[in-house]
């Protein structure tokens, strides 16, 4: 039936429908953009309403988040690893930036974020070709070795962590001790972080990805290699998830085995999900409300409660609403306004 209308529409009624979804389309595109500049507008001030060494934690997650996001979320890749890659950006950028007191932080952060790209290319490598759970324990795995290779290397400190890391000056002239001016240094890495996240998605890798995560014998059929765009998306992921955490060891001054423990994987995989796994704006919000909780709660009697309380909070968004707090409500928007 729905073949026989279409064959009996004129040219014209098919131009205006097209049009239409065109108009549609270009509509979307600016509320978008509109919102995505309001978003940066709030960023720009946000440091004089609250504390922007907390802002910079967020922001730090927010992008381990995010790049955590792109694997999963759009490459359909679950890996329990990616502690290691945010770990190995910050202690290399800390050991540079601690050895070498001439250097300045964007070139330790580059440093830090490259090395984290090696191990990226070294996981996947090694563990794409598996799918599933058996991808999944794979990672956890070489997380695991790497979690040791950090506990008895020298450069790290061991237990201790690496402590005083210099912010130094960015570009030789600008003191990043100044919290103001290294807030917006870490806001423009998150930019920089959130737009080259944006553009893959949207393009037609990002297209291809999505298409082998809903199907990816079908992908097979058509002739893509699966295996080499999954390699490289979970290499940009291992880079970005690196970039966070040489941004965090910069912003605090200190790397430790915290970011290396498979409890920092799980907390990355607790912000996707609760704030929406496969939203671009998702993995941001989950990071905000979970660093936000460990603030408040920290500061309280029930600091110790702070994994019990994240936890429930976990059982409840998965029960409730499992497309995350952003899906929900994209899904709200779509059914009331489209």
């Amino acid at each position: 039936m729905a073949d026989s209308q279409s064959l009996s529409q004129t040219p014209s009624e098919a131009f205006s429908k097209t049009s239409a979804v065109l108009e549609r389309q270009r509509r979307a595109k600016i509320r978008r953009n509109l919102f995505y500049l309001a978003l940066v507008v709030v960023g720009l001030v946000a440091p004089f309403v609250a504390y922007p060494v907390f802002l910079m934690k967020v922001l730090c997650f927010a992008l381990f988040a995010s790049a955590f996001n792109l694997l999963l979320g759009y490459a359909g890749l679950l890996s329990f690893g990616h502690a290691a890659f945010l770990a190995t950006g910050g202690y290399i950028t800390g050991y540079l930036l601690a050895s070498y007191p001439g250097l300045t932080p964007e070139l330790g952060i580059i440093a830090g974020t490259l090395v984290a790209t090696v191990v990226g290319v070294v996981f996947g490598v090694l563990s794409i070709r598996r799918q599933g759970i058996y991808f999944a324990m794979v990672t956890l795995a070489l997380a695991q070795l790497v979690y040791f290779v950090y506990i008895q290397a020298p450069f790290t400190g061991g237990e201790d962590g690496l402590h005083g890391v210099p912010r130094g000056e960015l570009f030789g002239f600008i003191n990043l001790s100044n919290s103001l001016a290294m807030y917006y240094f870490v806001f423009a890495i998150f930019i920089f972080g959130f737009a080259v996240i944006q553009r893959t998605v949207h393009s037609p890798y990002g297209q291809v990805m999505k298409a082998i995560r809903e199907n990816e014998p079908r992908a097979v059929s058509l002739g893509y290699n699966t295996d080499a765009y999954k390699l490289v998306a979970f290499v940009l992921s291992a880079a970005l998830a690196g970039l966070a955490g040489s941004t965090k060891t910069v912003v605090f001054q200190l790397a430790s085995l915290t970011d290396a423990h498979w409890h920092m994987s799980g907390e990355v995989i607790l912000m996707t999900l609760l704030g929406g796994v496969g939203t671009l704006l998702g993995p941001i919000t989950g990071a905000g409300i979970v660093v936000s909780l460990q603030h408040v709660l920290g500061q309280s009697p029930l600091g110790n409660w702070v994994s019990v309380i994240l936890g429930i909070i976990f059982v409840v968004c998965v029960l409730s609403f499992r497309s995350g707090i952003i899906g929900e409500l994209a899904r709200m928007y779509n059914k009331n306004f489209k």
